[in-house]
């Protein structure tokens, strides 16, 4: 599910809250070692960066009014984009940066988690 699907004010809330999150569980990580609390902010990161540039890549193709077809090409090259943004930073998190795998899978399914329900409770009227 992407955030493109809800307004603006809804996708900033998800797109904070997942920061709060990445937040929570580095600093909660960091307890254990400086090398723990990097390796979720890595994780954390992977997850976040590639939302705020789909988000971004939406908000300025929403500007012009464009063709039907282009909607859906917008899209998917929005949404392509973001999955090799997302390997691209795993890769150097886990590769260049010798990331612990436990606390960046964990701060990364976390800020995924959130992008999925965070949705739903904003939504949720009553």
């Amino acid at each position: 599910m992407s955030l493109s699907l809800y307004g603006g004010k809804v996708a900033g809330k998800v797109l904070f809250i997942q920061l709060l999150t990445l937040g929570l569980f580095s600093a909660l990580f960091a307890l254990r070692g400086p090398h723990w609390g990097a390796s979720a902010a890595g994780g954390g990161l992977a997850a976040w960066l590639p939302n705020v540039f789909f988000i971004l890549f939406t908000w300025r193709h929403q500007v012009k009014v464009p063709a039907a077809g282009r909607v859906a090409w917008s899209f998917a090259i929005g949404e392509a984009l973001k999955v090799v943004a997302t390997i691209a930073l795993l890769i150097v998190a886990l590769g260049m940066f010798r990331a612990a795998f436990v606390p960046l899978g964990l701060t990364y399914l976390s800020v995924l988690i959130v992008q999925i329900l965070a949705p739903a409770v904003i939504n949720n009227k009553g």
